[in-house]
């Protein structure tokens, strides 16, 4: 997928892909709202191409950290290992909707798209994972608030804390986010 969003890149803006990542670099901007906001505001890219440069060009996504043989949902739960159970049991279920789930790993989280991003888990603190979903036009209600400051890229958020909060109702709403983005 991030090789398509490269050609397609290419082809919208007229420029290399690397050259994207040196406008990155020498921005002097070390914050990835900060370039998030100068790639957007004064180049003109989408928040999607905006996200793929940043983490390109700080070697925080799956295929850069893969080639250099990091793994990084070990590395986002160590010191975190009493919630990987509750990734390992989000991702049977997620895995389960259909054979088109992408799981992409970035540095903080793992991506989970199909067309497009419909979920998200991070480990947020020691005793939190956050589940952040796409879920237009869905009112928060329960478990389920509005993502708010968690991140851009999610309508809503779910807090697991302990193994209840892994329920049918996550599940649901989990299913809900991977067919919206079919």
């Amino acid at each position: 997928m991030d090789e398509t969003m490269i050609r397609n890149l290419e082809e919208k803006t007229g420029k290399k892909f690397a050259e994207w990542i040196r406008i990155a670099n020498s921005s002097g901007l070390s914050k990835h709202g900060e370039l998030m906001k100068f790639l957007k505001d004064k180049h003109g890219l989408t928040h999607g191409y905006a996200n793929l440069v940043i983490h390109r060009a700080r070697g925080s996504d799956a295929a850069t950290a893969l080639g250099v043989g990091i793994d990084l949902v070990q590395v986002q739960y160590k010191g975190r290992e009493s919630l990987f159970p509750y990734y390992q049991k989000l991702m049977k279920a997620i895995k389960s909707f259909g054979p088109d789930v992408e799981v992409a790993p970035k540095k903080p989280y793992v991506s989970i798209r199909r067309k497009k991003q419909f979920a998200l888990i991070q480990p947020s603190t020691r005793s939190r994972l956050d589940v952040g979903l796409n879920l237009k036009g869905v009112k928060p209600q329960g478990a389920l608030e509005t993502a708010g400051s968690f991140n851009a890229m999610c309508t809503h958020r779910v807090k697991v804390e302990d193994q209840s909060a892994v329920s049918q109702e996550l599940i649901k709403w989990l299913k809900q986010a991977y067919e919206d983005a079919g």
